[in-house]
């Protein structure tokens, strides 16, 4: 069969490089793709957000399953648009309908969902510029830090943590007033909770799903988990703290009821969901949803998947999906992201990557890259995450770090403490 990943990041190239080793492929295409997965199949110059010319590309290139990696243009109905051409029955989308989007898309949706369906989730109220009175009364009623969050979409940014009352109130007007643009035009107030953080992932056809590994990542530029938040700097995986016990807390209170509410709410979902949660003593609440996987854990997850998972989402929308299961590997998984200097503030691009043949015992996931005349380049703030495989974590972790060494492009830089609060 064949297959078009949309999108251009690690986790992208994460999931073709899992495709590419099943033996159900045919063709595998990406668009736009980085110089890491044009050596496993055809960069396609599409936009992700041009859902005619995706279309005119899977009825030339007879493309059985369609993987949306971004977020973006399920909350903006791609899924929905492939699904409404007639030629199109057959196609497998790996992603949610619009409406389905909307758990990523809106944060008070995503809030409404989970408290209708008795999901553990902190404690909020939502606000616009009609009733910002009343939103600073409410932060009046909360004990800091305060938890500010744009509603919409927001590149990653959206969400303001913050100490000072007085910081957090004039913070609260500059997002109603357009800080994030149309995101902020409604605020999300929530309440803090105090615990570690980690991601829980499973693929889904909205009635039935399959657990994949679980994962922790560290959002932070600096060591210790200080200065600006960035799009993910390490992951590790499984997670040291998510044991048995409290996984069974995590899908029994979360997972499940999620899958029950999508149905009884008769929202259309087939594709991965994110839960994005925090341990609070020994109980999960959720933090927020994804509607696709995640970046970096993307890089730690999908290796330790022994399954085929091409063969996975061929089976999707039929009922073969829950006959399935998915098999992971023992190994524990870690990545350590390579960024430009600079980033997440401004950065240059156009960086040459040397050593990348050097690296023999890392999987080099690209997540910023761009080919120029046979030579590497960097193309993003986020560049190349390293990913090793070993029995041991921190061990794997050691050759990840090893491996970094390895590599070197102007103003290069890393995290050298990722797993250090576990």
């Amino acid at each position: 069969m064949n297959v078009l990943v949309l999108g251009a990041g690690g986790r992208e190239h994460a999931l073709a490089w899992k495709i590419a080793q099943s033996p159900l492929l045919g063709q595998l295409f990406i668009a736009p793709g980085n110089a890491g997965t044009e050596q496993l199949g055809h960069n396609i110059n599409l936009r992700i957000d041009d859902f005619e010319a995706i279309a005119i590309f899977v009825r030339q290139k007879n493309i059985t399953v369609l993987i949306v990696g971004p977020e973006d243009p399920l909350v903006k109905g791609l899924s929905d648009f492939m699904k409404s051409q007639d030629d199109f029955g057959k196609l497998v989308i790996v992603g949610p309908s619009q409406n389905g989007a909307l758990l990523e898309g809106s944060k008070e949706f995503a809030k409404k969902f989970m408290i209708r369906h008795h999901i553990p989730t902190a404690g909020y109220a939502s606000f616009t510029t009609d009733n910002i009175k009343s939103g600073k009364d409410f932060l009046n009623s909360l004990s800091p830090p305060y938890v500010l969050k744009a509603d919409g979409l927001a590149a990653g940014k959206g969400v303001l943590i913050i100490d000072e009352l007085n910081e957090a109130e004039d913070e609260l007007e500059a997002m109603l007033n357009g800080k994030f643009g149309e995101a902020s035009k409604k605020v999300v107030i929530e309440k803090f909770l105090s615990g570690i953080e980690l991601s829980v992932f499973v693929i889904t056809d909205g009635k039935n799903y399959h657990l994949l590994p679980e994962a922790k990542d560290y959002k932070r530029i600096g060591e210790g988990d200080t200065g600006l938040n960035t799009g993910g700097m390490g992951a590790i995986s499984p997670v040291p703290f998510a044991n048995s016990e409290f996984m069974k807390k995590v899908v029994d209170r979360i997972v499940e009821p999620t899958i029950k509410g999508l149905q009884q709410d008769k929202i259309d979902y087939q594709g991965f969901i994110f839960f994005g949660l925090i341990k609070v003593k020994d109980d999960p609440f959720v933090i927020e949803y994804n509607v696709r996987m995640g970046d970096p854990e993307s890089e730690v997850v999908i290796p330790r998947i022994q399954s085929d998972l091409l063969d996975l989402f061929q089976a999707m929308g039929t009922e073969e999906f829950v006959k399935k299961s998915v098999e992971f590997k023992n190994e524990a998984a870690t990545t350590v992201m390579l960024v430009s200097g600079g980033y997440p503030e401004s950065y240059e691009k156009g960086k040459l990557i040397s050593g990348l043949n050097d690296v023999k015992d890392s999987i080099l996931f690209h997540a910023g890259s761009r080919m120029n005349d046979g030579q590497v380049l960097t193309n993003g703030g986020r560049v190349i995450a390293i990913t090793s495989l070993h029995e041991s974590w921190k061990k794997a972790l050691d050759q990840s770090y090893y491996s970094a060494q390895l590599l070197d492009f102007e103003g290069v830089y890393y995290r050298k403490d990722i797993g250090f609060d576990l």
